[in-house]
């Protein structure tokens, strides 16, 4: 391209003061690091806000935003990208606090013929175990299949795949026709349904395979398919975290194929979390199960 590009990486963060200092060192390692971060922090009371920004020698600008409210991984993210377009960038690269790009990760996901109408994003890996950080849908010439490592995926630099939120790098064109993230999925849900929209718009997303995040992985996960539906359930996830996973997604699943899926997939969460955890559940799923099919989004009346 005729002038460079300006690139701005985001993430939003709460009480995690070291785990966003450490990202923010991966930033500034990149052997072409981004020109803006900005990090919108979700009322922390632990010094994340001054930890932030007292570093210094940084090769970009650090914007450190201070959100009025809580409003989770998804409306952190919904401000740090309006920031970040609002100051002239021309793709946004969505991270999490504790996902920490290896030094080459921006270089290679902008390498070559870069196609502004194509998600990219970097493979997940935990470091723990050398596999993804969760499953990706990778497409296998005939449809989309799961793989869990590197090992499985297809030959190539980059190979297409679906449903990709952390790492996304996302252009100021898929931005303008995707719209904004829906900051009243709180989490556990934007990562799902904004790139269901950039499916839905037109747009595809492709892993650069030599481009890495460091993500740890969850600490146990249970691969449960039903009714020819693949779940990943964390097994004895916190209340708040699976009323979040439940509401969103049939939420989700209601926009995307009515009402009789929408009920599926929360007999498919009921049944899963009930087999794994037992049925003392069943009170937070119920609730957020009527949520979703309601519509009543944002932040849970319980979570404190």
């Amino acid at each position: 391209m005729s002038t460079p590009l300006r690139i701005a990486a985001v993430f939003a963060t709460m009480n995690r003061a070291q785990t966003a200092c450490a990202c923010i060192r991966a930033l500034a390692g990149q052997t072409r690091p981004p020109e803006l971060v900005v990090v919108a922090d979700n009322v922390s009371h632990d010094g994340t806000v001054e930890a932030l920004r007292g570093m210094s020698g940084l090769p970009f600008e650090l914007i450190v935003h201070e959100m009025p409210d809580n409003r989770g991984n998804a409306g952190g993210v919904e401000v740090a990208m309006d920031l970040s377009f609002d100051l002239g960038a021309d793709a946004v690269w969505i991270l999490d606090d504790d996902s920490f790009p290896r030094k080459d990760a921006l270089a290679e996901l902008l390498a070559g013929d870069w196609d502004r109408k194509v998600v990219r994003h970097p493979v997940q890996i935990d470091p723990a175990t050398g596999r993804f950080t969760w499953p990706m849908q990778v497409w296998s010439g005939d449809a989309f299949r799961l793989v869990a490592g590197p090992d499985d995926l297809p030959p190539g630099d980059f190979v297409r795949t679906r449903i990709m939120w952390t790492g996304a790098l996302v252009s100021r064109e898929v931005r303008e026709a995707v719209g904004r993230v829906n900051a009243g999925l709180f989490i556990r849900g934007e990562d799902e349904e904004y790139p269901w929209r950039f499916e839905k718009a037109g747009f595809t997303q492709a892993a650069a395979v030599r481009s890495v995040l460091d993500h740890a992985g969850p600490d146990d996960l249970v691969h449960w398919r039903f009714l020819g539906r693949n779940l990943f359930i964390e097994r004895g996830l916190a209340d708040w975290k699976l009323y979040y996973k439940v509401r969103n997604m049939v939420w989700l699943k209601l926009r995307q194929k009515g009402w009789m899926a929408a009920f599926a997939m929360a007999a498919a969460y009921a049944i899963g979390i009930m087999r794994i955890d037992g049925p003392g559940r069943i009170g937070v799923i119920a609730e957020a199960v009527r949520d979703g099919f309601v519509g009543r989004l944002g932040k849970w009346i319980r979570h404190q």
